[in-house]
């Protein structure tokens, strides 16, 4: 299985200490921890796209670009590119240059964005939200499949055989779906053929095993070659010597993000008891010692059967030096025992 890593890239004041993380200093700190990432030789490092104060990336490919001449073997995708409100022609010439930069290392995860910031910003119609994810994807689709391009548009644009350059060093670019448990677009990725990527950040994993077992069915059934499948498990995660100093380093910043997005979305706050069950073996969040978070990737590994498990550590204004230490105790995890 491949273990890697993702962030948004947080900012903001830790609760606790009150330290202040500026949008420059995380993206130094994003940098660092993906060179730190490739150097202990993890597989894969993701970044995400959002569009509001309290993340400092909206353009990861940028963001990759410079880590793709800062770093040797790690692959490097978006988590996620919100195809829905972007140009799909845009994003395949930024993901091919990182792709040329990095020598073949690069990765896209197309999803529909789990934020709405970016519809409006960018003029798109949230009744639409569907609709412009399902044509937009074709369109990458069709722009990675050839050179030249044409395609009619209804909430895309018309290109009449236009190239699209610059074309990257794999063929064809790696494009995986990035799901939140959405039955429609986890079909959508199986009859394309296309890998999976599931994000779990709370209930417990075994509730999302029937998407899984969708997932396989309809890609199957598509006449995919099921050598080729691939599915990763996306979750929060932070490791530390031991499993009472992970929640204690990773609780307070852990719960001011949780408790900020829930008052938005109506959620309830979340007590310390719930987050410390919820790190409990069959909990949601991968939190504690390297040995329980190895037992519960394990653990997942047997509901899901996936090829690859992506960590979320720098949750919130976290301390710098906290997640690099958490980064080095998880790439232990892919050491022999």
């Amino acid at each position: 299985m491949q273990l890697g890593l993702y962030s948004f890239g947080d900012v903001g004041t830790h609760p606790d200490t009150g330290a202040h993380l500026s949008p420059q200093q995380r993206l130094r700190d994003l940098l660092e921890e993906i060179r730190v990432a490739d150097e202990a030789g993890l597989d894969v490092f993701g970044v995400g796209e959002h569009h509001r104060p309290d993340y400092a990336v909206s353009a990861p490919a940028t963001v990759l670009a410079a880590a793709a001449v800062q770093t040797k073997q790690i692959r490097l995708t978006s988590a996620v590119t919100v195809l829905s409100s972007d140009d799909p022609v845009r994003v395949f010439q930024q993901f091919a240059t990182v792709d040329l930069l990095s020598n073949g290392r690069t990765e896209l995860m197309a999803g529909r964005g789990s934020f709405i910031e970016s519809f409006p910003l960018f003029g798109y119609d949230l009744d639409l939200y569907d609709a412009l994810f399902s044509e937009k994807l074709d369109l990458l689709l069709e722009i990675r499949k050839q050179t030249m391009v044409s395609w009619k548009g209804t909430h895309a644009q018309t290109i009449r055989e236009r190239g699209v350059w610059p074309r990257p060093v794999q063929r064809p670019l790696p494009v995986w779906i990035a799901v939140g448990g959405t039955p429609e677009s986890i079909v959508r990725a199986g009859e394309y053929g296309l890998p999976l990527a599931l994000a779990i950040i709370g209930g417990q994993p075994a509730q999302f095993a029937p998407h899984i077992r969708l997932y396989k069915e309809v890609y199957e059934k598509s006449g995919h070659d099921t050598a080729q499948l691939q599915v990763g498990i996306n979750s929060h995660c932070f490791l530390a010597e031991t499993s009472q100093k992970a929640r204690d380093i990773f609780w307070p910043p852990y719960a001011e993000v949780m408790r900020r997005i829930g008052r938005e979305r109506g959620w309830p706050p979340m007590s310390r008891a719930q987050f410390d069950a919820s790190c409990g073996p069959k909990g949601a969040l991968l939190v504690g010692s390297p040995q329980e978070v190895a037992d519960k990737i394990a653990y997942q590994q047997e509901l899901f059967g996936h090829t690859r498990f992506l960590a979320q550590m720098s949750i919130g204004p976290i301390a710098h030096a906290d997640v690099l230490r958490s980064i080095e105790l998880f790439a232990t995890l892919k050491k022999p025992q």
